[in-house]
């Protein structure tokens, strides 16, 4: 199967709760995982809101990474979306598993832009 990109749907559980409403460490993660994945940044957006909870995106040349975190619920979600084949999106996604400390987590990967071969 020829894809264009692969995104990866991170779910982490149980995370620790005060570091998903931590904007500077949610950052901090996020970046680290574009970087050492392989991949080039090119900007990124954040927002905490209140009480609680924290949004971002890191905008990379091969795609994003975004997170979305519900304190509340000790819930992340995050994507991984890379295109081509020099970066490693598993390698984001693991970056971001061990950030958060999540306890528990499921990984589902979706090829994007598949072209058919004649």
């Amino acid at each position: 199967m020829n894809a264009l990109g692969r995104h990866i749907l991170v779910e982490l559980y149980d995370c620790e709760r005060s570091a998903l409403n931590d904007l500077d460490l949610i950052r901090e993660v996020t970046v680290k995982a574009a970087i050492d994945c392989g991949a080039e940044v090119l900007g990124e957006s954040f927002h905490r809101f209140s009480p609680q909870g924290v949004s971002g995106v890191v905008v990379i040349a091969e795609s994003h990474i975004s997170i979305h975190t519900w304190p509340e619920h000790g819930y992340a979600a995050a994507d991984v979306f890379t295109c081509g084949i020099a970066v490693k999106p598993e390698i984001a996604a693991r970056v971001i598993i061990e950030g958060l400390g999540a306890k528990n987590h499921t990984l589902t990967e979706i090829p994007r832009g598949v072209l058919v071969t004649v």
